[in-house]
């Protein structure tokens, strides 16, 4: 009945770790806390360290309990609760301090890539204690990385863990972020990751779109050549089918009709360009008679674009 027991902790660096010692017979002796380096830290209601980080939270012939708040690595060990019967009877408490992994860092992202360009990224987390994890993500998609790669720092306790991650990216992963994140122990859950913002330059896309979507002789019409990419195009080329030369070079992407004529009806092109490609979408154009009644004859369609 005089055996006092205890039992080990775990506590984040910077935390408050309470070690409490019991016992059912005192025996009329009072209990007392030792580091691992076996200094007396309390013996009974007395401080025997001088730590103002060591605090006495209950004294009672049951019981000795003590805080020691702003842990630190080099507080880890085995601290020992003894009561000086005859003979002296022991209980240990191993106390394990856990490292905080730093925010990661990414490394290897140039300024833009281009489609189907394959990137390799770096990301770092240093003084995790035991070794962090680190996963990689695309938005809410998994990358599959390297495995985690530990190296331990220069203090001897903390570690520094690594992970690079290679893919191809495409023109949907442009303005896409490339997340590392830091799986630990210490964390509880919390997130601790960084992103990584990447820009695709991709070769344009096009489609014509009219205004008004069913364009009537003696209107006014608008054939709006709507062109996408990365950069998005700088350059529309009109031209209509039949007809040389083309109708019109310009940085805006409209071709405006003022007064529409049955003439005015037939198949016309806009190549769209950028300095990563071209690309052209057709558009039929069927004028109709001026009635009030909706047409569907005319029809719209992007054909198949290319590069230049």
């Amino acid at each position: 009945d005089s055996q006092p027991w205890t039992s080990d902790e775990t506590v984040v660096a910077g935390g408050t770790v309470v070690l409490k010692c019991q016992v059912k017979d005192h025996e009329d002796s009072s209990l007392q806390w030792s580091n691992p380096a076996q200094q007396t830290l309390y013996f009974g209601e007395k401080r025997a360290l001088r730590d103002n980080r060591i605090q006495l939270v209950r004294s009672t012939p049951h019981e000795l309990s003590i805080s020691i708040s702003n842990v630190a690595l080099a507080d880890e060990g085995e601290y020992t609760c003894s009561i000086f019967t005859m003979p002296v009877r022991t209980a240990k408490s191993l106390v394990t301090v856990l490292g905080i992994p730093q925010k990661p860092i990414i490394t290897g992202y140039k300024s833009s890539l281009r489609e189907k360009e394959t990137t390799t990224l770096n990301c770092q987390s240093s003084g995790s204690k035991p070794a962090a994890q680190l996963t990689w993500r695309k938005g809410d998609q998994e990358l599959h990385g390297e495995p985690t790669r530990v190296q331990e720092d220069p203090n001897g306790k903390t570690f520094t863990v690594s992970s690079s991650v290679t893919f191809q990216v495409s023109r949907e992963d442009d303005g896409a972020d490339i997340v590392c994140s830091v799986n630990h122990e210490s964390l509880k859950g919390a997130d601790r990751s960084t992103s990584q913002r990447i820009e695709v330059l991709y070769t344009p896309t096009a489609k014509i779109r009219p205004d008004p979507p069913h364009p009537r002789e003696g209107q006014k019409l608008l054939l709006h050549c709507e062109g996408r990419g990365n950069p998005v195009p700088q350059q529309y080329l009109w031209e209509k089918e039949g007809s040389v030369p083309p109708l019109k070079m310009t940085q805006e992407s409209a071709l405006i009709f003022p007064f529409l004529n049955k003439s005015d009806s037939g198949t016309y092109g806009c190549t769209a360009t950028s300095n990563m490609g071209s690309y052209k979408a057709y558009y039929t154009l069927n004028v109709n008679d001026p009635s009030p009644v909706p047409s569907s004859s005319s029809t719209y369609h992007a054909i198949i674009g290319g590069i230049v």
